[in-house]
Order: structure tokens, then sequence, then C-alpha cells
């Protein structure tokens, strides 16, 4: 099994809060991670309709079975254990009592703001890191291999084929799961709508367009967005508001969850086909942000990420934010180093008039570099960069 680097936020915050909950899209190691955490608490599954209609017709019973605590797995199926919950652990201020997991931010989050506020830690669980496929000596030898297989824990723990489970998992939990919650009866629209979003990769995110191109108004393209990203299908990354003068583009940047998942929807079904694939570059750039996004999480932290963009087009594809600072980073799909790789580095750090213009490049090669006052940084080593923030 592939150690998670969540796992010492979850123990660290079970020494402090009496639940804890995990939170993150399907199939991505949140039941494992428990388990493995807290391998002496029962487990109950909130998917098995036995204990969930339990739950439903007597939640103080069914929670007076666990005075020591329990794992409660996908607990948004029954809200109405969020305030039952509430009333137990407040009798018992036990740290760690409770595990509670959810893959959809809306159920989850929305019963812990109601009934546990001040009660609980969480940790989002996002599919592996290249960090902790690297410790694991599972990180492919390949960049493309590893942005058409993606991080889903089953596709580097089982011998699967990436276009059967990915097939399985769009069909299974975007196609129905999601689409019930918002209660689509149009499938066509809805599987159109999502791979619009997947060509949509890097860009800045215009809803007008997007809706557009799907038949749909805008305000569904929104609503429907609003859930995918609730649901850790999607990402929207949103641009810095410092403008150093010079008007700045406040669109958000789309971003898929996981390369693999993303590339499936593009319809990339072999691994060659990245190679001269016009949505190569972008799905780089995914991959490297939501790695950033990953280590974040990992710690316990909230991204605190940005890109930045001003009106004549120059652009930081990502600021990291650590203690009040800015550090750019710039990505390229490319294995070799091209002369303006790193202009627009050096030009954002002139105009933010920082004392340290370091910056870094993070590329599809294999070399770590320098140019100047920028680290050029192979992907492999983005781990490592990430330790740095």
């Amino acid at each position: 099994m592939i150690t998670r680097s969540a796992q010492d936020t979850l123990l660290r915050l079970a020494k402090g809060f009496p639940i804890l909950a995990l939170t993150g899209p399907r199939q991505a190691g949140k039941t494992t991670l428990a388990k493995v955490s807290f391998p002496d608490k029962p487990y109950l599954s909130l998917e098995d309709p036995d204990v969930r209609e339990l739950a439903e017709r007597d939640p103080r019973g069914l929670l007076a079975q666990f005075r020591n605590g329990a794992i409660l797995d996908e607990i948004q199926r029954t809200p109405r254990l969020f305030s039952y919950l509430q009333t137990q652990v407040d009798e018992d201020l036990r740290p760690g009592s409770f595990v509670l997991t959810g893959s959809q931010q809306f159920g989850l989050l929305s019963g812990i703001s109601q009934s546990l506020a001040g009660r609980v830690g969480l940790v989002q669980l996002l599919p592996f890191s290249l960090g902790e496929m690297k410790a694991a000596g599972r990180l492919p030898e390949h960049l493309d291999e590893c942005l058409f297989r993606g991080a889903f824990p089953p596709l580097h723990d089982r011998d699967l084929a990436p276009n059967d489970w990915l097939g399985s998992y769009v069909a299974t939990y975007v196609e129905r799961d999601v689409r019930q919650l918002l209660a689509v009866r149009d499938l066509s629209t809805f599987q159109r709508f999502i791979r619009m979003c997947a060509a949509r990769i890097g860009q800045l995110l215009n809803l007008s367009s997007l809706a557009a191109d799907c038949g749909i108004t805008k305000n569904t393209a929104e609503a429907w967005l609003s859930v995918l990203e609730a649901s850790y299908i999607v990402m929207v990354l949103r641009p810095h508001h410092q403008n150093f003068n010079k008007r700045l583009v406040k669109t958000p940047k789309l971003y898929f969850c996981d390369t693999g998942l993303a590339a499936w929807l593009l319809g990339i079904r072999d691994v060659g086909q990245l190679a001269f694939h016009a949505q190569r570059g972008p799905l780089f750039e995914n991959l490297v942000i939501m790695d950033f996004v990953k280590s974040r999480f990992n710690q316990g932290n909230p991204p605190d990420l940005h890109f930045w963009r001003d009106s004549q087009g120059l652009e930081v594809d990502l600021l990291v934010e650590k203690a009040g600072a800015l550090h750019p980073v710039e990505i390229k799909s490319g294995q070799t180093i091209a002369a303006d790789f790193c202009t627009a580095l050096q030009k954002w750090n002139g105009l933010a008039g920082r004392p340290d213009p370091t910056g870094w490049l993070v590329y599809g090669g294999e070399r770590r570099l320098r140019h100047g006052a920028v680290e050029i940084v192979p992907w492999r080593e983005l781990p490592e960069l990430e330790e740095r923030f």
C-alpha cells in the first residue's frame, strides 16, 4: 500500500478534535486511510442500505452502540446523524472519537457547519501526489504515462487499464451520481458539458461561451460547474488580486482534479496519443498545479495558490503564497528549455519589485538547471520543490 502523506495530519488533528472529517473524490483512498490510521475503530458504511435505514430510523440508538467512537463512511447520505453526533461528543469531548468521510463537499461540509462547527478537524484527500508515488517507487517512468494514467489509487495498486477503470468511473460516478444531484435528465447534454470543461483546462473560464457550446444557459453552466467543483471533479484557480499598477484579468482558470480523468474525457485512449495532442501542455500544467494543491491539503493547509495575468497578456502560471510572500512558478511541458521560458518570471519579478528575484520553472525534462535567478526543476523533482513552500 502507498503511504499517504495526509496520515500525519489526520493523527495530529486526532489529538485535539473529537471528530475528524475526511473529504475528497470517490476512490481517492479516504476509507483506506481512515481504517489504516484508526485500526481499532469500528467501521460503518452509510452506503449500506441496512445501516442507512437504521441511522435514519434510530440515529440515537445507532450512535449509542459506539460510545468510544467509530468510522462513519459517506456520512452525507444520512444528514440527521450530524445533530445526534453533536449531542454525543458534547457529552464526551474525547479527542479522535469519530472519523467521518464524504465524497461531496456540499453534503459533508454543510452538515459540519450547521451542527459540528468547532468540533471537527478537516482533511481533504485527493488522489496520490507525485511525492507519494515517488516514495513508494510507483511514479511512472515517462511523463506521458503519468498524465495518461492519472493518480487514482486503484490504477496504481491493482492491475487495471486506465481506459477500463476511468470509463467505469465516469459512467458510475460522474454521469450517474453527480447528474442525479443536479437532477439532470438529458445525459447527452451533461456529457457534452463535462467534455467541454476538459477541453478548457488551463484556460480562462468563460461561462457564457461554455454554456453556448453546450446549449444551456449561463446560470445552468454555473450551477453544474459548482457541483462538479464540490464533487472534486474540477478545481477553479483564482487570479491574484495584486495589480502592480497594471490592469488585471479577474477571471479564474479551470482545471481537473486528475489528469487521467481529464485525458479520458478528451478522448485520449492510448498514451501514444499524448505526444502530439493539443492538450498535452494544459494537462501538464494541470498536473503541476494539482500537485501543489495536494501538497497543501496533505499538510492540512488551505491551497493559497493563484495565477497572475494582466491585460497585456503577461502571465505567471502559479503564485504560491507562504507567510505573506509570493513565489512565482512557470510551467512548461517541453523537454527542451527555450530562451523565452523564463521571460514571464523575470518580468513579474521586476513588476513586483521583489528583493529576491528567484523564480521557478517546472518543465517536462529530466535535468535540474539554472537560468540566472530562475531555478529550472524537472517534473520528477516537483515534490522536493513543494517542500520548500
